[in-house]
């Protein structure tokens, strides 16, 4: 009897561990107003970079020579 109660009830144990780490999280951990503010970074802030052009894609049977593989 034993054998098909612990595989029935390994469901409910992870789902009862997930909501106990879930309600430490947000009860015992240090939230962001406790936390002493983090300097900001030295640096700006990153600016993205163009896009690099595309070269022109060759077709398949397209032989590979040397000139083409320059490219």
């Amino acid at each position: 009897m034993y054998a098909l109660i612990v595989p029935a009830s390994t469901p409910f144990v992870l789902l009862a561990t997930v909501l106990g780490l879930s309600w430490w999280e947000d009860r015992i951990l240090p939230t962001a107003e406790r936390v002493e503010p983090v300097e900001a970074p030295a640096e700006g802030p990153l600016t993205p970079m163009p896009p690099a052009p595309l070269t022109e894609l060759l077709s398949v049977d397209t032989p590979l020579t040397r000139e083409v593989a320059r490219r």
